[in-house]
Parts: C-alpha cells; sequence; structure tokens
C-alpha cells in the first residue's frame, strides 16, 4: 500500500469533480500543450494509464482505460439494433468510438462530426491504440466544424448517433440541449438510437436531472445506465435514447448470441451480463434518474 502522503506528488494532474472533490494524476512526461482555437490541450505520459489527453484541464481518454468508456458508449445500443449500417459520432476525434462502431460487419459508414481538427491529428500521433486505425478505414468520412451544424443542415439519416462529447462547456455546450437532442431525434431511422455520457451521479446529480429532462423532451425512450470509468474519477452515467429501441429488452444470452454472431472480437468489458448489469441502478441512481 501507498504511504499516505499530505501533498500531491511532482508532476501531479488534478481535476476537479466539484469545487470541493477531485483526484490527481502523475504525469511522467509532458508530450503536448497548447491552445488550438476550442481549447487548451495536453498530452502526457502516466504509469497507470499510459498515453492520456486532457481538454480544458479535464482528463478525456487513456491508453489503458479507453475501453470502460468507449465500448459502453458504443456497443449496449449497437448490439440491441439488429443491424446497424450507418453511424455519426459528434465529437470523438480521438477515434474510440468508431473503433468500435466499426467492428460491427453490417456498418457500412460512419460520419465523424468532430469540431477540433487538433483532437484528430493528436490521435493519429499518439493514440494508435485507442483509434486503431479507424480514423483512415475507407468506411469513415470525417468532417471538421460544428456538430449541431452538421446535424440541423444533413440529410443523411443513421442508425446510430453517438455523442462522445466533452463536459458541458466551451464548444460543446450547445450539445447538452433539447433543442440538439431533437435534431439528432429527427436524423435517427426509426429503429435508431443515439446515446451520450451524462456525467457522474456522485458528483453531478443535479447535471444528470437536467440532461434527462432534455432527452425525455426529445425522445420515447430514455434508459440511463451506469458504468465504471476510472479515468473519470469511478461511477459514471450514461444514456440510450430512441423511438423504440430499448436494451433493456435484451437478456445476457440474447447480447452474448449477437456478439458471437457478429465475430465482435477484442472486448475488454461489454458482454451480456455487462449489458444487463450497466442497467442495474442503485436506489440512490433511480431517484436522481427519475
Amino acid at each position: 500500500m501507498a504511504e499516505p502522503r499530505g501533498d500531491l506528488a511532482p508532476g501531479a494532474m488534478t481535476e476537479y469533480l466539484t469545487d470541493d472533490w477531485g483526484f490527481f494524476v502523475r504525469s511522467t512526461r509532458e508530450y503536448e500543450r497548447f491552445r488550438s482555437p476550442y481549447q487548451s490541450v495536453e498530452v502526457h505520459e502516466s504509469a497507470p494509464f499510459g498515453k492520456l489527453f486532457r481538454l480544458d484541464g479535464h482528463f478525456m481518454t487513456s491508453e489503458k482505460d479507453e475501453f470502460f468508456y468507449h465500448e459502453n458508449l458504443v456497443h449496449l445500443a449497437a448490439v440491441t439494433h439488429p443491424a446497424p449500417e450507418r453511424a455519426l459520432i459528434v465529437g470523438g476525434g480521438d477515434g474510440g468510438s468508431a473503433e468500435e462502431l466499426l467492428k460491427h460487419p453490417t456498418i457500412r459508414s460512419v460520419t465523424l462530426a468532430e469540431i477540433d481538427l487538433a483532437v484528430v491529428d493528436l490521435a493519429r500521433k499518439y493514440f494508435g491504440s485507442v483509434h486503431r486505425g479507424s480514423l483512415d478505414d475507407p468506411r469513415l468520412a470525417l468532417r471538421v466544424g460544428d456538430g449541431f451544424a452538421f446535424v440541423r443542415d444533413t440529410d443523411e439519416s443513421y442508425d446510430l448517433i453517438v455523442l462522445d462529447l466533452t463536459d458541458p462547456g466551451g464548444p460543446s455546450l450547445e450539445l447538452y440541449t433539447a433543442d440538439f437532442y431533437r435534431a439528432c431525434a429527427a436524423r435517427l431511422t426509426p429503429s435508431g438510437a443515439m446515446t451520450l455520457h451524462i456525467a457522474s451521479p456522485v458528483a453531478h446529480p443535479d447535471r444528470i436531472r437536467q440532461t434527462l429532462v432534455g432527452l425525455r423532451a426529445a425522445f420515447p425512450v430514455v434508459v440511463p445506465y451506469l458504468v465504471s470509468i476510472p479515468l473519470y474519477g469511478g461511477m459514471w452515467m450514461m444514456a440510450c435514447c430512441s423511438a423504440g429501441l430499448d436494451p433493456r429488452r435484451m437478456t445476457a444470452v440474447e447480447v452474448e448470441r449477437r456478439i458471437a454472431q457478429r465475430g465482435l472480437g477484442g472486448l475488454r468489458y461489454y458482454n451480456g451480463d455487462m449489458h444487463r448489469a450497466a442497467l442495474a441502478l442503485p436506489n440512490f441512481v433511480r431517484s436522481i434518474a427519475g
């Protein structure tokens, strides 16, 4: 067991979940630090997580724990869908969500709408173990620009929409509104679904309540679910939203069958039991989710 320390270790990067509570990760090497046109960007090496990057001081993704986030953000909806063909990712410039979507053999195209090209460039340079070549897959189309404008203006429809966003603030603030959720709903096929992360039920219960109000104004079916993401401080919530697709209807056996039928290899978190477990909410989370 590590000895208790009164002060943070040299090189400690802190993230505050609230004004009074947060955590730290020690940087063993800083690769990049600059400001893009949209946000401050950092890339570091760390012992527990390998390479990781931060945007505006928030930990985004890392080599060693990205699967906690990306597998849960994508597969709960994608496996529930009987045969997803077209997908849209808003944000997600690291390519992790694209990599998970492209595992599904029915996927014919993935559109990645990312406002900050700097994130994509850093992913290509440092995070090959996260995107695993998905950023160069011929099925992927990169659209650099405002995600809200893309969703509003496109005539395309999608089986899956993945909102792989930073926390609310800066360029992502308008992407956490009922207006944006309605725009996404209008771009889904009748059997389609949208997923997104909605914060920590321990640190951000009011934000979750507010987000769910907006989602329920746009979608008939909103299913909150619970996952663990070490880089985000532990317990975290996501949601699957649709006109009718409901991951609660899938049994663990059915999920395992689809994983096998689709040949979804290399999954390190998601399986039939974890699909069902994510939907099981503790009582205090139920009271937040409503």
